[in-house]
């Protein structure tokens, strides 16, 4: 028998999935806002939610108390200051290599190939991580080694992301990826993508390849979706969009 006054069982779970729910609504409503949006309109986090605007401003009424939505004079809404404090101390807690190397190894694993992780360092770049190929021959490289920008598929992205002009700069930019055979040694081929970090800095290059004898275009034609998708992954994890990799993925796969 139900003791008055205390909740049973089943309100309590009841209470529960309702605080759940509401917990999932409030956070699509962020999840709303890109890196391109500056401030929504109620009728746009509408439309983007499917929720209806009465349950938006009533979730929007504890998100701005906690400063995660902010609500401009004209009624728009924007990304409160603490959502900026969250990335923050996302950002401190996060190691680049516990991020990088999983998803690299996981991308060796599955092609057999080396992967590195490269950055801009000036006119040339370096590479900071390194998961080597399981073959016998392959593409080797250092971590700490320094490399041509302008050459190689790893420095062309670089290039690409840091807004160097004209072609194979601009494809680059409107794929996401750049495959190279020869460019940088007339002996290695490779494929590469950006990744980034918040605010869509770039933070780096990632890098499938190998030997050309062993590696041709046909290959890394295949492995890009893959490699997309780890790019896809680190971005995701360093707590940046990454849907436009994501479609740049399913674009590749569709054009094997």
């Amino acid at each position: 028998m139900d003791v008055p006054g205390r909740s049973t069982d089943a309100d309590s779970r009841r209470a529960s999935a309702v605080g759940v729910a509401a917990l999932d609504r409030a956070i699509a409503i962020l999840d709303t806002f890109t890196t391109a949006d500056r401030s929504l309109s109620l009728a746009e986090i509408a439309a983007r939610t499917g929720l209806y605007k009465s349950t938006i401003l009533r979730l929007a009424s504890s998100l701005l108390r906690g400063q995660l939505l902010e609500r401009l004079d004209d009624g728009r809404y924007r990304v409160g200051p603490a959502a900026f404090r969250l990335g923050a101390l996302y950002q401190r807690s996060v190691v680049a290599v516990d991020i990088l190397l999983p998803i690299m190894r996981d991308l060796s694993e599955r092609s057999w190939e080396s992967v590195a992780f490269c950055v801009r360092s000036g006119d040339v770049r370096t590479c900071l991580y390194r998961v080597e190929s399981k073959h016998p021959i392959r593409y080797t490289i250092r971590e700490g080694d320094v490399l041509p920008l302008l050459l190689g598929s790893g420095g062309r992205v670089l290039a690409a992301f840091f807004g160097e002009p004209g072609e194979p700069y601009e494809t680059i930019r409107g794929t996401y990826y750049h495959l190279a055979v020869g460019d940088r040694d007339p002996e290695t081929a490779g494929v590469s993508a950006p990744v980034f970090g918040p605010g869509r800095v770039l933070l780096g290059a990632l890098t499938l390849a190998g030997p050309s004898t062993r590696v041709d275009a046909a290959f890394l034609s295949r492995m890009t979706p893959s490699l997309l998708q780890a790019a896809a992954r680190a971005t995701r994890a360093f707590g940046e969009d990454a849907s436009d990799l994501e479609l740049a993925g399913l674009k590749a796969a569709r054009s094997l």
